[in-house]
């Protein structure tokens, strides 16, 4: 049986994000193959025989990525600052500050970074790359995606443009743009997509959403909410977290990608303030599982509901145990997969219309999402 609790959100990897530095070196000597003989290459080549150089991407995306220093009055709220601290062993700057990065994106400034780096901060302060300092305001987040909106008043603001992410494919180039280890400001990284869609299980709680870009591009704290952009310099994701035993770079990096980033943002734009995700409080199973195990069902797809948990959303909507969702919304749901799909992005507020098979009739159960609790 699987516990189904709805939820939807945006973002990932708080205070200072771990991101690693990548080595680049072109070797002298580069064995091919065991077998093969040693081919030899001049570290001189020639830019030219590239296809492109990084230099035009570097000067648009360093101009928008900001350092974002937050720091909490009580030192007794220190232990949980860094919300994803653990990932990183541990590390920080100070036992009452912490470093990332964000990137602006309107020349309102807007700034978009990741929820664990703002989370528990009183205070934020925002530095330019060109040393311009302006204290922020934070407008809202979505924990489910470790992603926030913060804000500063200055004007002649970089803005970096959003590129589509569906079109970024494994193998092309790109740029991890940020400020590691709290000194390190403006730096820039390249490497290669290594995956699309990964769920690394980074995000605590049952609403967690991860569809993480995973590149070798170098990164370490301090680069949690930075950018992550294509060769022409365009934002193709959010620098969030690294794969690490250490806190430190050792290979792999992953950051939320662009489309995911521009909904979170308009949500929390839209709803004025910090996403909270919605729970509907339902128990279920897949339809066909209970048909390949011999199950009696009297639906052959979708998902049985074996119990609702009191107080929640589904309860007050009149939801029973024994009803089969067959449909949310209007998109069709033939196993628990196309649940939890489904209803990612639902929030507090929201209503739910899930069409169910009930003693063998079809029913339309509209669901007024409540807060948790």
């Amino acid at each position: 049986m699987k516990k189904f609790v709805s939820y939807i959100a945006a973002g990932i990897i708080g205070g200072v994000v771990s991101f690693g530095l990548m080595k680049s070196q072109l070797e002298t000597n580069i064995i091919v193959e065991q077998t093969a003989p040693v081919v030899k290459t001049s570290n001189n080549a020639s830019a030219s025989n590239l296809p492109f150089d990084f230099v035009s991407a570097s000067n648009k995306a360093t101009k928008a990525v900001v350092q974002v220093k937050s720091s909490v009055i009580a030192t007794s709220q220190r232990s949980d600052f860094f919300g994803f601290e653990e990932l990183f062993g541990g590390r920080g700057f100070g036992p009452q500050e912490g470093a990332g990065s964000g990137v602006i994106i309107g020349d309102n400034g807007l700034i978009v970074t990741n929820n664990h780096v703002v989370s528990k901060a009183d205070e934020l302060l925002v530095t330019l790359s060109d040393g311009r300092e302006y204290q922020a305001t934070k407008i809202g987040a979505d924990e489910s995606t470790d992603l926030a909106l913060i804000q500063i008043e200055g004007t002649n603001l970089p803005t970096l443009e959003f590129t589509d992410s569906d079109d970024l494919n494994v193998g092309e180039w790109v740029l991890a743009v940020g400020n590691p280890l709290g000194n390190l400001t403006s730096t820039v990284t390249a490497g290669i997509v290594s995956a699309i869609g990964r769920d690394i299980d980074i995000i605590k709680g049952n609403k967690a959403i991860e569809e993480f870009i995973q590149t070798d591009a170098a990164v370490n704290p301090g680069n949690s909410g930075g950018a992550l952009v294509d060769a022409q310099g365009r934002l193709i994701g959010i620098n969030t977290a690294i794969a690490s035993g250490t806190g430190y770079y050792t290979g792999y990096s992953f950051a939320i990608p662009s489309n995911l980033v521009i909904r979170i943002v308009d949500e929390i734009l839209e709803n004025g303030g910090d996403i909270e995700r919605a729970y509907l409080g339902l128990e279920v199973q897949d339809v066909q599982e209970l048909l390949k195990n011999g199950v009696a069902v009297d639906f052959d797809y979708g998902v049985l509901i074996s119990n609702v948990v009191n107080g929640s959303s589904a309860q007050f909507a009149g939801v029973r145990p024994g009803d089969i969702i067959t449909n949310i919304n209007g998109s069709e749901i033939q196993d628990y997969d196309e649940l939890e799909e489904a209803l990612k992005f639902v929030k507090v507020g929201d209503t739910v219309r899930l069409r169910v098979m009930r003693d063998g009739k079809r029913e339309t159960i509209p669901i007024k999402i409540r807060k948790a609790g």
